[in-house]
């Protein structure tokens, strides 16, 4: 079978069910596992994480949007060219990833037929049907299975540990910096198991903007900064110059900070794959910490 992926997150779980070698085409994002950057790559992006703002991104974004465009474009001779049975991508969010109504109009240029999968997570348990709809469209269904018992039980041992934690940190995670984006989708599952409180942000809806005041009224004592398609770097280089809201600065300490405020985190694994859940791993021993304090925090995370 010859594979294209269209999402980072669909990249990965190809490759998590041992498929790497079937796997032709990726997108310009794609870069885990590090062995498979070495593929053609059929999209690109309008838009610069390095050049831009997050206002300007955001700026962009809805223009393109607006005008019933598209922020990303399509190698569609490359992509002919190489012959893919097994197109996956995405119908989620314009934002994250070349569009679904793109990529079917694509595959229509094939002489032969193609198969074009649009996968749509919204909570953990979504994530988990798509892996196990990836393995039954490659023949992989016993490999998806095994991998979801798996992540599943990496999961309920986070779950185990801070179970017994009652004084649940607020944890305000932002989606994007300007405008803040509340989170959605997955997100506030991944906060819960962690151990932090999930109240600002809706489970398995989209992520949507907020404001100062909802900022301040939910008085956030763990801040985790997950703008969507950065990485820790890109989110460093925003923040000195990023127009946040008012009283920021008052409510948010250095990142790793222990003062009485707020923590704040840069984390990147928004993203639906299975390395997403490494998140939920990495925010419990942050969250715990706030809650517990460092000596009980080593206790219940080793």
């Amino acid at each position: 079978m010859r594979i294209v992926s269209l999402l980072p997150s669909t990249t990965e779980i190809v490759c998590a069910l041992s498929l790497e070698n079937e796997l032709v085409g990726i997108t310009h994002e794609c870069d885990f596992p590090a062995s498979i950057t070495d593929r053609p790559r059929l999209t690109a992006s309008r838009i610069s994480h390095e050049t831009m703002t997050s206002a300007e991104i955001d700026h962009a974004v809805r223009s393109q949007l607006d005008g019933h465009g598209s922020i990303y474009d399509l190698d569609e001779v490359r992509l002919r060219e190489l012959n893919p049975d097994l197109i996956l991508t995405q119908e989620l969010c314009d934002v994250c990833a070349v569009s679904y109504k793109i990529v079917s109009q694509a595959a229509r240029a094939f002489e032969a037929g193609v198969k074009v999968v649009s996968l749509e997570p919204n909570t953990i348990a979504d994530i988990f049907a798509n892996i196990r709809m990836v393995g039954e469209l490659t023949g992989r269904a016993s490999d998806a299975g095994k991998l979801v018992e798996s992540l599943t039980a990496r999961l309920d041992r986070v779950r185990e540990k801070t179970a017994a934690v009652t004084n649940r940190p607020r944890t305000l995670m932002l989606e994007w910096l300007e405008p803040p984006f509340a989170p959605g989708h997955w997100v506030p599952e991944q906060a819960a198991i962690a151990g932090g409180d999930h109240a600002f942000g809706k489970s398995g809806k989209p992520s949507v903007t907020t404001t100062a005041a909802e900022i301040r009224a939910y008085a956030p004592e763990v801040i985790v900064l997950i703008p969507c398609g950065y990485y820790k770097e890109d989110i460093l280089r925003q923040l000195p110059g990023a127009q946040l809201p008012e009283g920021w600065n008052d409510s948010a300490g250095p990142a790793g900070t222990t003062r009485s405020g707020p923590r704040t985190q840069l984390h990147t694994s928004a993203a639906p794959g299975r390395e997403s859940l490494t998140g939920s791993r990495s925010w419990q021993r942050f969250c715990i910490q706030k809650s517990l304090g460092p000596r009980q925090m080593t206790r219940r995370c080793e």
